[in-house]
């Protein structure tokens, strides 16, 4: 990559949002609890934040595997030696952000705590602009019309 071609950011912006989220959540839940689902939905709810943590588990387990195995970095504000593009990254580009999002949703709900759903989406949301869009510069800066055709091909999210 040359000067002028875009750079990744200093801070790992990622795991700082999820984190925050997860912390003002779990304070929001403690100060200003919001009514849950009850009985038998609730049930079922609680159901699917099992799977859904279990679903978490299984993309950090493979997409950590995938980029291990094509010998790429994991450091999110470093440069990709190669484009991943088995995997789980042949369903979605952003595995791990995407496990990131779906483990506050199972939190919220197995837990109850209704907060974390709102936070969710919020920390998505903000993983996609302070993170996703500089890296989608970053890796069509370094692997050009390579990484174009995979963009079009996968889904960012899923």
């Amino acid at each position: 990559m040359t000067g002028n071609q875009p750079k990744p950011g200093l801070i790992p912006w990622p795991p700082v949002i999820y984190v925050a989220a997860i912390a003002i959540s779990v304070a929001l839940g403690l100060l200003y609890p919001l009514p849950w689902i009850g009985d038998l939905l609730g049930d079922i709810l609680f159901a699917a934040g099992w799977v859904a943590l279990f679903g978490v588990v299984a993309l950090w387990f493979t997409a950590i595997r995938t980029m291990v195995r094509a010998k790429t970095t994991l450091n999110p504000n470093a440069v990709p030696d190669h484009l991943v593009t088995t995997g789980p990254f042949g369903i979605t580009r952003n595995p791990m952000y995407l496990a990131n999002t779906l483990l506050l949703i199972g939190v919220a709900f197995v837990s109850g705590i209704a907060w974390f759903l709102l936070f969710a989406f919020i920390a998505a949301f903000a993983t996609q602009k302070v993170a996703i869009e500089g890296e989608e510069k970053v890796l069509t800066a370094k692997f050009g019309k390579k990484y174009r055709d995979y963009a079009k091909r996968v889904r960012r999210w899923i």
